[in-house]
């Protein structure tokens, strides 16, 4: 039973910062790469679809992203999404190409990014923590049910949060690792 709770935080506490790190993929730096469009969506005959799956996104360079929708009658609709998106592009198209230069970041657009970098951050903190919270709740609640002792209660209470401790520890690492990539010039 404990080892099944403990086996279980761990895995929500890793997908918690894979959550992170995927948030923070989103997430500009200066260079373009194409997971950037990947949250965006577009209306495909009515129903909302991925950008990845219905054109092609590649780089040109280390500053543009080129998206080749499949059907010509899709190249407004998807040069909209980007424009509309919350990422503050403004695409080009040429022929059935549409191409997105990534602008250069000025210093107060990077501390505002740093900022929702940091409150990404805060927010994944705050899932591991409830994750510890939930498994403290389930080891009390075996203990009070009698099917624990407590000196194995308080073990797995400990072995519970050296777990939060170490993937605080590790979003704190990729955090500080974003927020050098956006102070990079």
């Amino acid at each position: 039973m404990i080892a099944e709770i403990k086996k279980s935080a761990e895995q929500k506490m890793a997908k918690s910062v894979e959550a992170l790190k995927q948030d923070l993929g989103k997430v500009r730096t200066g260079r373009a790469h194409a997971g950037l469009l990947d949250h965006l969506q577009v209306d495909y005959y009515g129903s909302p679809m991925p950008i990845s799956q219905v054109a092609n996104v590649t780089l040109a360079d280390a500053r543009t992203i080129t998206v080749q929708p499949w059907e010509k009658k899709m190249i407004p609709v998807v040069e909209k999404a980007i424009r509309d998106s919350d990422l503050g592009l403004n695409p080009a198209t040429s022929g059935d190409v549409i191409r997105v230069p990534m602008p250069a970041l000025t210093e107060e657009r990077r501390k505002e990014l740093i900022k929702v970098v940091r409150h990404e951050a805060e927010a994944a903190r705050v899932a591991v923590r409830n994750i510890r919270r939930d498994a403290n709740e389930h080891l009390k609640r075996l203990l009070k049910n009698h099917e624990v002792a407590e000196d194995d209660e308080r073990h797995a209470q400990a072995d519970v949060q050296k777990l939060t401790d170490r993937f605080i520890a590790e979003i704190d690492k990729v955090i500080a690792a974003k927020e050098a990539d956006l102070m990079a010039i």
